[in-house]
Parts: C-alpha cells; sequence; structure tokens
C-alpha cells in the first residue's frame, strides 16, 4: 500500500527483493544505490542478523516523472534470504507495492529458489496477497557463472504464468535496472 506525503506531494512506494540466501538480493541494492544520484537517494541501511542481512534505501528517480503532480519515492527492501528470519521476510513485506524474486541460477540452488518463492506465495497469504495482485518480475540472476541451468527449465518451474522475467548479473549490473524499471513501472500504472 502506497503513502501519501501531502505536506512534500510525494508517493511512496515499497519495492521487496525477495529470495533465496545469497542469490543476490543484496548486490542488487548495492549497485542500485551506487549508481542512483545522490541528491535523489536517501542512506543504505544495513540491518545484520547473526546469518544474513536486510538492506534498505530509498530514491527519487526523476526520470520516472509524476503521478497527478506527485513525486515518486521508491522505497527498496531486501529480506533476509534464510528460512529461520521467516518473522522478518513476513514484516518486511506488509504494505509491499511490488516484489522482483531474485533467483540464482546454480544448478546447486535450484530446490532453494523453488522453496524461497513457495514461501513467497504463503507469506503474501498472511496478507490475503497473491503474486497476481502485484507488480512481480523474477530475475535470474548469475548467468555468468559455470553449471547454471538454463533459462527455460528456470521458466518452466519458477515462472509457468509468465511474469517479466530476466537474465542478470548483478555484480556487473547486467539486467539490474531492467528489473527494477518492470516493477517500477507496473506500480505507477497501479497508481494512475
Amino acid at each position: 500500500m502506497s503513502l501519501i506525503n501531502y505536506s512534500s506531494r510525494e508517493i511512496n512506494v515499497k519495492i521487496v527483493y525477495y529470495g533465496p540466501g545469497l542469490c543476490g538480493k543484496t548486490t542488487n541494492i548495492q549497485y542500485i544505490y551506487n549508481k542512483v544520484s545522490p541528491e535523489t537517494k536517501g542512506k543504505l541501511i544495513t540491518l545484520a542478523t547473526e546469518m544474513d542481512r536486510t538492506l534498505f534505501f530509498d530514491f527519487l528517480p526523476l526520470e520516472l516523472g509524476e503521478v497527478k503532480g506527485f513525486k515518486t519515492r521508491f522505497h527498496l527492501y531486501t529480506v533476509p534470504g534464510q528460512v529461520y528470519y521467516d518473522a522478518s521476510r513476513k514484516l518486511i513485506l506488509r504494505g509491499v507495492d511490488g516484489i522482483i524474486f531474485v533467483a540464482d541460477s546454480q544448478a546447486s540452488r535450484y530446490d532453494a529458489n523453488i522453496e524461497s518463492l513457495y514461501n513467497l506465495h504463503e507469506n503474501l497469504k498472511e496478507y490475503n496477497l497473491r503474486l497476481e495482485d502485484i507488480p512481480f518480475s523474477i530475475q535470474y540472476n548469475k548467468r555468468d557463472l559455470d553449471d547454471i541451468i538454463s533459462v527455460g527449465d528456470l521458466e518452466q518451474e519458477l515462472n509457468p504464468k509468465q511474469y517479466p522475467s530476466f537474465e542478470a548479473i548483478a555484480v556487473n549490473g547486467m539486467g539490474v535496472f531492467n528489473t527494477l524499471k518492470s516493477v517500477a513501472k507496473s506500480v505507477l500504472r497501479n497508481l494512475n
């Protein structure tokens, strides 16, 4: 649920990066943070736990324009990848406007992707939400590594409903902004 700040004439929307541990959620956020203009972004906040971390920052993408005279400020979050932190995942999903699922392309992480996507569906049920009702894209990250699963096989298992999907190498930025723009534009369409 986007929040409207009438005094600053801003609409605040929340986009959550979801996926298994070490899939590249943090790398996505850090890449975006480093590339966004300093005058349009807030501070990058890291909430570390024993085994994982959650990142957050907000920015005002000037190139996306306004919605009915309001600027749109995007708040980007990552969830902890470890299932152990499921309560944190649920909390971060509260009020979500868009979701990016980051899948790890490595064959050894195939089951972790499936488990994390299933967990996303379960956690959305807590808020009476379904992926069909939320702007959603999938990013197939780590496409530069050896022993990766084909995009076709990933699509078949993780994306049978054919949501927008993107190949990515988050460490060098390939596909990072394409994925974000896909969800951001869909969120803006919903706001209009």
